[in-house]
């Protein structure tokens, strides 16, 4: 599992909106125009006032805030900028407020979601805790749980991973062999996991384990919440072609964790997986709908222009490029309102989760698809990989464009995605 780091704050949004039909407590209030209005003005009059100058730019890698135990932030008005919206609630804007969020009901998260696009603020906080894990927790955890985890992601202090793929168990996610044993006072953890983004940095993990080795493969597995700091937990870091990698493989080793920590019913996890899957896959899904290269806030027509040349009135200059960024920009379009139109069925009760896969598959296909155009446009100066006659932005394409053929493999495969199309959506036989 990974998710790219996302590079400025429009993808963020783009990653918000994406997930924004996750099964969620309902807030239901009753507004008026009248209220709609009044809140956004409150809101612009908040944010005018608490989002600071610097948070109101594309934020590049560097800047990415993952909150945690051991976070470091390259900009303090980062740090500023969380705690200002943690405390809001509004890291979480749709959360109850019970748990540390916002309480805010669909149409006052568009407008928050308006009103910080209105000043290109940057999303305050790059979470697995807020994207993946919070949701389930929402909906599955006891209340003591909730009570103990939640507002802690809302407020970025601790950074989760996730525990799902195996060596053995990829695609064939159910075929984990990860135990966990019951040791009477504790769970006794043994096993690895794979691409486990960013573990080396992560304070706690959200982990999938084989409670019952005698049951069928999907029945016999449970949903456990553990410190990554736990004696016998080590992570070590798999590099990837494109010269650098969040991915990790992590090894229990006799891993003690506390009884209170498995989340839902025992032998009952598979049913909390497919559910955090499908927030995953929506969450991946976003960096389709957006023509913006990560890390850098460029568009491809900024490049064609800069590469291919434009005409006097501003337009690229070579018409068959022209054409294809066109084109692109018109398929990001539609699936950015594709996006838009199932956020809506969502707020209304209307929601298909199996849609996460259909999402997932067009939005990682589309977003290699920007990135191949992207080394056309810019041609032999896409292909350096070091050296002074290259300029930053020339040296990352060829990273760029390696890491994007990834998103197709991880949160669950093209492949399996149709195949998940076919049978749950279109309901074709095996």
């Amino acid at each position: 599992m990974i998710l790219s780091i996302v590079g400025n704050a429009e993808e963020a949004r783009d990653y918000n909106a994406a997930s924004a039909s996750i099964k969620i407590r309902r807030i239901h209030r009753e507004l008026t125009v009248a209220d709609i209005e009044t809140f956004r003005r409150e809101t612009q009059n908040w944010l005018d006032a608490n989002c600071p100058a610097s948070m109101r730019t594309p934020g590049g890698e560097e800047e990415a805030v993952w909150g945690g135990r051991n976070a470091a932030y390259a900009n303090p008005d980062s740090k500023l900028w969380l705690d200002r919206m943690a405390e809001k609630g509004w890291t979480t804007p749709r959360w109850p407020k019970a748990y540390g969020g916002g309480g805010l009901t669909a149409e006052e998260n568009k407008v928050l979601e308006e009103e910080m696009r209105r000043i290109n603020a940057r999303s305050p906080l790059q979470s697995f805790g807020i994207w993946m894990l919070g949701p389930v927790l929402l909906e599955y955890a006891s209340e003591e749980q909730k009570q103990r985890f939640l507002p802690s992601i809302v407020r970025g202090e601790i950074r989760w991973c996730q525990g799902y793929s195996e060596p053995g168990a990829g695609s064939d996610l159910a075929g984990l062999q990860t135990k966990a044993e019951d040791k009477g006072d504790h769970w006794l953890v043994n096993g690895s996991k794979i691409w486990t983004s960013y573990a080396n940095y992560a304070d706690w993990i959200f982990c999938l384990v084989r409670t019952d080795t005698k049951a069928p493969k999907h029945e016999g597995i449970s949903f456990l919440l553990f410190d990554m700091t736990s004696p016998g937990v080590t992570t070590s870091p798999i590099p990837l072609i494109s010269g650098s990698s969040p991915f990790c493989q992590t090894f229990f080793d006799n891993v003690k964790v506390p009884k209170d920590q498995l989340v839902g019913k025992l032998n009952h996890g598979w049913t909390i997986a497919k559910a955090l899957l499908q927030h995953e896959r929506q969450m991946i899904s976003g960096i389709g709908g957006n023509s913006a290269l990560g890390g850098t806030g460029r568009q491809l027509h900024d490049i064609a222009r800069e590469y291919i040349g434009k005409t006097a009135d501003g337009r690229i200059a070579d018409p068959a490029f022209r054409d294809k960024v066109i084109n692109h920009r018109q398929n990001d379009r539609a699936f950015q309102l594709t996006l838009g139109r199932s956020y809506e069925e969502a707020k209304a009760g209307k929601a298909d989760m199996n849609l996460a896969s259909i999402f997932k598959f067009y939005g990682t296909e589309q977003n290699k698809r920007k990135y191949d155009l992207m080394l056309d446009l810019m041609g032999t100066r896409s292909l350096g990989w070091g050296g002074a006659e290259f300029d930053e932005k020339e040296l990352v394409t060829p990273r760029q464009w390696l890491r994007s053929k990834a998103n197709s493999i991880e949160g669950g495969t093209s492949e399996v995605q149709l195949n998940v199309i076919a049978k749950r959506v279109l309901g074709l036989p095996d």
